[in-house]
């Protein structure tokens, strides 16, 4: 997965559906409908006076840079009534905040933190918790700072059985064609039947109860397109049609690094979308989406809106994925649906929006997200053809932003802390420790994980890259082997 939460962009909740709304309605980034996604926390204004140093409030959730995700406990999202559980739309993160052009996970940003405070002896905690002293060790002061960041992650893998894909189904994507734009009815009509609901149960939950989500119809034999989210963690899932019947489905495969997942129902003769290509839109095209927001009673809920911005990258548990960015309104349950252009092809799949959970006045509005078509057929025909994706490199270490404040006191260098490294990962094998901090990958300073994501993607799995790490007061340099993310989930 992606890199450390630094200076990276933040993180995006699913968009599961809750039905009815919660007594408070959602207002922080919320991924379409997965189980249970990370609990958004709302864009934080500029403290009114910077902490004393070090500091010890809400750091941004370090990042993992590759290694099995830990087993977190999972906020769910979905509130039950009526014994039916809507997932809340949840963009695969926690709450989001925008700050130097960056978004930042837990609503702090780091540079916001009082880099001219001036040093203490004591670590300020948070309001309600007796003051410790971390005078002696650094490391005593990123435990309590980085405490319960795994709790924060959402990620995590469907627990059906997988079923054999049929190799010879694959997503073509169309050019659009000369023919004029349709109107906004002629695409809704030429498009409703594509759109499905999908429903993920789980055993834990309450009989009755289930997330909730939208799909597209691939094939005509009853292949279904959704978000990951959607039946992370369940036992077993179910699609809806158009018409209201309900099929048991079946998984052909799942991937948690672009959020997208293959299921197959027992019908025939449906109606099989029309896949456009993402690649040939602009900013300010004309765009819309179905999904099936805030449960059943709303299925084929249609807005419009425009491409506000073409390959946005989103920082969020603990990896990066490259969105379009729409207007058009998206809620809770509109997770999986279709992103149409104005030709009423599909480009892309919808699947998170930033929003306000109320921890600051600041507004967020018609910032919506969608996986573009180009990475959907990539993705969907490994998944089809062998149940997963390979090739996707992967460090092994969790990491995390080193505080001003922290880095003054403690007179660490400037990069970042590596909260954790994951067993068997090629950082493990390498040496790596928990507690290093890592100031240069081959060379290049790297300060954000951004810096860290330019290096590591441009290599592949098997390649090295040489860490240049902090430990104790001495400079090391360690080589690593890139493995793949697959191997080490």
């Amino acid at each position: 997965p992606p890199a450390p939460e630094t200076a990276a962009d933040a993180a995006a909740s699913r968009l599961p559906v809750i039905l009815p709304p919660p007594e408070s309605p959602p207002q922080t980034p919320v991924m379409l409908p997965p189980p249970a996604p990370e609990q958004p926390s709302g864009p934080e204004p500029e403290p009114e006076s910077p902490p004393r140093t070090p500091v010890l409030s809400p750091p941004p959730a370090p990042e993992r840079l590759s290694g099995p995700e830990p087993k977190p406990k999972r906020r769910r999202t979905g509130a039950v009534a009526g014994g039916i559980t809507i997932l809340v739309l949840v963009l695969i993160a926690a709450s989001v905040y925008l700050a130097s052009g960056s978004l930042t996970l837990n609503g702090v940003a780091p540079q916001d933190r009082g880099d001219s405070a001036r040093p203490s002896q004591t670590l300020p905690l948070p309001s309600g918790t007796p003051e410790r002293n971390f005078e002696d060790d650094f490391r005593d002061f990123f435990e309590e700072y980085y405490s319960g960041y795994e709790e924060e992650e959402s990620s995590e893998s469907s627990r059906m059985t997988r079923v054999a894909g049929d190799p010879e189904v694959r997503i073509e994507l169309q050019s659009r064609t000369d023919e004029p734009e349709k109107s906004l009815q002629e695409i809704y009509t030429g498009s409703v039947d594509w759109v499905v609901g999908v429903k993920g149960y789980q055993e834990s939950l309450s009989i009755g109860a289930y997330n909730w989500g939208s799909g597209i119809v691939l094939t005509a034999g009853g292949y279904i397109v959704t978000n990951q989210h959607i039946i992370g963690g369940c036992d077993r899932a179910g699609v809806v049609l158009s018409d209201g019947s309900e099929y048991a489905a079946e998984l052909i495969g799942e991937d948690i690094q672009t959020d997208l997942a293959v299921l197959r129902i027992r019908a025939r003769g449906l109606t099989p979308a029309v896949f456009g290509d993402s690649g040939e839109l602009s900013v300010g095209d004309r765009v819309a989406a179905i999904g099936n927001p805030l449960g059943d009673q709303y299925t084929g809920t249609m807005t419009d809106g425009i491409i506000s911005a073409i390959d946005r990258s989103v920082q969020t548990s603990g990896r990066s994925m490259t969105l379009l960015q729409t207007n058009a309104a998206l809620n809770e349950g509109n997770s999986g649906g279709p992103l149409l252009n104005s030709m009423g092809q599909v480009v892309g799949v919808t699947n998170m929006k930033l929003v306000n959970r109320g921890y600051s006045s600041v507004t967020i509005e018609g910032m919506g997200f969608a996986i573009p078509s180009a990475t959907v057929r990539n993705v969907v025909n490994q998944l089809i053809a062998s149940g997963e994706v390979r090739g996707r490199p992967v460090m092994g270490i969790t990491v995390g932003q080193v505080p001003a404040e922290a880095k003054e006191h403690y007179a660490l260098p400037d990069g970042l802390y590596i909260v954790k490294v994951s067993k068997g990962s090629g950082a493990e094998a390498a040496g790596v420790l928990p507690g290093d901090v890592l100031t240069h990958i081959n060379g290049q300073e790297v300060l954000t994980t951004a810096d860290v994501l330019a290096v590591r993607d441009s290599l592949q799995v098997g390649d090295s890259m040489v860490l240049t790490l902090w430990r104790e007061g001495e400079t090391l340099e360690l080589t690593v082997v890139l493995g793949d993310i697959n191997d080490s989930q």
